[in-house]
């Protein structure tokens, strides 16, 4: 088959590599139909994510269809259509216990970062049954691909760690994809204002589409006078971080208000000074931590109820043999007014005769309890 196969700092391939297999009874075998990149997959191509090593099939993120499962999975057979989760998690250990299943001590963020991940024509996805969603049949592909991270990213790390409340002023620093899936998904808690910051003016004006109420360019560095102004001097009441860098991380210090919550989305690959002499006399809260993807079913259920279109967030479509190119498209976002690009795996050309006989023997003695 052929995957994204990371060599090292700033070395991607497309590559043919084997056919996964079931290796447990709980594992199912899904044919990735549609995939999609990440800003950690552009963090790990530049060897930003050390427990990511050479040869390892990369990529989160991705719907298809079951091809196969494992004797123990109970809530899927193949021909079904899924989401991928971008968490894997075993629902028994003590974090998945306390509903924290991003740090499952058998899973977590595994996919494209300690195993084979979903930039690829098919992929293992280990304990099926926590890990894949069923696809309504009214529900587009790409657009449920929206859902295996950055909307429930923007919902459960950014909104609902934000603690918005109705009437809420907030701020959403970063106009990437999780900061405007987090834009879509406050929208559920009705906040008075949502500011969007960013410095490019393509992605402030998708977002002023999206539902902001106030966009900011930041290339002048007066966003934090630009939001006291807004807010009469009091700041926000939510600032949700969704860059990962220093200098915004700094921004949402300085723009949160008495009682307010900061919620850090952002991955940072660099440390980012806190300035608690400033803050405590607040009385804030500072929230950040990994998604969890358990809001998948109500986010579902949101989109079927036409109240959340996530496949707005789509800027680009191509075929998966163009993943290269969809990498550099991606690395110059701005310039190529990049936010969502959608790779179209089942756009290949058939399966190797040798490939899909050896799926349809895997089948057969899986059936006959070989």
């Amino acid at each position: 088959m052929k995957a994204v196969v990371y060599e090292g700092p700033g070395k991607i391939f497309l590559a043919d590599r084997p056919l996964p297999s079931l290796l447990e009874a709980t594992d199912a075998v899904v044919r990735v139909t549609k995939t999609t990149l990440c800003g950690t997959d552009l963090a790990i191509l530049k060897g930003g994510v050390p427990s990511v090593t050479a040869g390892r099939i990369i990529g989160h993120e991705g719907v298809g269809v079951v091809e196969a499962v494992g004797k123990g999975v109970r809530y899927f057979k193949a021909g079904d259509r899924v989401i991928i989760s971008c968490i894997t998690s075993c629902g028994s250990c003590e974090n998945c216990r306390r509903s924290i299943p991003s740090n499952c001590v058998d899973g977590g963020w595994i996919l494209g970062n300690t195993i084979d991940g979903c930039q690829a024509e098919f992929v293992r996805v280990p304990f099926a049954d926590n890990g894949l969603y069923h696809i309504p049949e009214a529900i587009h592909e790409e657009v449920a691909l929206m859902l295996s991270d950055i909307v429930p990213t923007g919902l459960e790390v950014g909104v609902m760690a934000g603690d918005v409340q109705f009437g809420d002023v907030v701020a959403i620093v970063g106009a990437g994809p999780v900061g405007l899936a987090a834009l879509l998904a406050v929208q559920f808690f009705s906040p008075a204002a949502v500011i969007v910051v960013d410095l490019d003016d393509f992605r402030l004006a998708l977002a002023e589409k999206l539902g902001a109420t106030h966009t900011i360019n930041n290339a002048d560095g007066q966003a934090v006078a630009k939001i006291l102004e807004l807010t009469n001097g009091r700041g926000v009441d939510a600032a949700i971080e969704a860059v990962g860098h220093p200098l915004t991380c700094k921004l949402v210090q300085e723009i949160i208000g008495v009682g307010g919550t900061i919620a850090n989305i952002g991955v940072y690959s660099q440390s980012a000074e806190l300035h608690k002499q400033a803050l405590w006399t607040k009385n804030i809260t500072i929230r950040m931590g990994v998604v969890n993807t358990t809001t998948i079913p109500l986010l579902l259920k949101t989109i079927l109820g036409g109240k959340l279109d996530p496949g707005q967030l789509i800027t680009h479509r191509l075929p998966f043999t163009d993943v290269l190119h969809a990498y550099d498209l991606f690395a110059h976002a701005g310039q190529e007014r990049a936010v969502k690009i959608v790779l179209n795996v089942a756009a290949q050309e058939p399966a190797a005769e040798a490939d899909l006989v050896e799926l349809i023997v895997r089948r057969i003695m899986q059936a006959s309890g070989s």
